[in-house]
């Protein structure tokens, strides 16, 4: 039961980084969320928007630095 008390620390501390991670994102990046490609349909007071282009970029970063400390920590 101890592991899973310090699983569920770990998974908070990283859902708290990631938070603070997009809001200093938004503000040194403002173009971030608004690339071409992002789907934006406004009708009326109704807003639709997907950050198709931002997720796709967000991911490929994550991916190769994901995979850059994890060839670090096997060695």
């Amino acid at each position: 039961m101890v592991e899973f008390g310090r699983l569920l620390i770990i998974i908070g501390i990283v859902t708290a980084l990631a938070g603070v991670l997009i809001l200093v994102a938004v503000r040194y990046f403002p173009w971030l969320g608004n690339l071409p490609g992002d789907v934006t349909f406004e009708r009326g007071n109704m807003r639709f928007y997907f950050p198709l282009a931002t997720m796709l970029l967000v991911t490929i970063l994550g991916s190769i630095l994901l995979n850059i400390v994890i060839r670090i920590f096997n060695r």
